[in-house]
């Protein structure tokens, strides 16, 4: 109970203040137009695809998305506060915005937000959100254990079919077989860092094993993210590992 209470404050802390624009965007070419990726900071990030924002566990208040249009879609992982921030999901515009959620989040959500733009996935759940298809994935510690940092069902990862590319995002997870097993993924966001998800061997053995062409290595606080890409591409040669500073300086 400690260690959970401790690591709940630790999370509380923590203030993001990044702004978007210090990171280079990239842009993938998939069936009607363009996917850009937008890293902001740790495990937060902006797939825009035909005019439209989706913000992925959303931190950092407003001007972490200063430049970037407001959401039409909004996915948070898990309860932890590097993931889901009430205050940033008040500080930006979200009148438009669909919100997919844990049904942990949806418990802590605001008492203001508009149900009707409220979706509470669990884990296994698929729904088509403003066109896009979104699957939740199992997200947890391993071995199972009721007083891990990531409890299975708790947290969704997701995977998203944009344009005709499934993008995979870990949220905080460990090597499970629920990861191993994925299939035909084009795009992988993959976390890294102890002792709250796993390390570079653990994530590059995970990686190997459902290969996706493209992985980016985030929420990786801490870890060395060049092992990560060398241990991959000594494995498999063909998996593009971008790696981006998802930690700048603020400005």
């Amino acid at each position: 109970m400690k260690q959970k209470l401790a690591f709940a404050i630790l999370f509380s802390l923590m203030v993001f203040t990044t702004q978007a624009q210090n990171i280079p965007s990239d842009v993938e070419k998939v069936k009607g137009g363009e996917l850009t990726i937008q890293p902001i900071t740790h495990a937060t990030l902006v797939l825009r695809y035909q005019k439209k924002n989706i913000y992925i566990d959303p931190t950092g208040g407003a001007e972490a998305f200063k430049g970037l249009d407001a959401p039409g879609i909004i996915l948070i992982t898990d309860i932890h506060g590097d993931h889901f921030d009430p205050k940033t999901i008040e500080a930006i515009n979200v009148s438009n915005a669909v919100l997919v959620v844990p049904q942990a989040v949806a418990d802590q959500l605001p008492a203001t937000t508009k149900k009707e733009k409220l979706i509470i996935l669990k884990n296994g759940d698929n729904k088509v959100v403003e066109g896009i298809s979104i699957t939740a994935i199992p997200m947890y510690n391993l071995p199972l254990d009721t007083a891990a940092f990531h409890t299975k069902g708790r947290g969704n990862g997701y995977i998203l079919n944009i344009g005709g590319k499934n993008i995979y995002i870990s949220g905080d997870t460990e090597d499970t077989p629920e990861m191993r097993d994925l299939k035909n993924i084009d795009i992988a966001f993959v976390c890294m860092n102890l002792p709250y998800t796993m390390d570079v061997n653990q994530a590059a053995a995970g990686v190997l094993a459902f290969k996706p062409k493209v992985v980016y290595p985030y929420h990786y606080r801490g870890q060395d993210v060049n092992t990560f890409k060398s241990l991959v591409n000594e494995g498999d040669k063909n998996i593009d590992v971008r790696l981006r500073n998802w930690y700048p300086v603020a400005k």
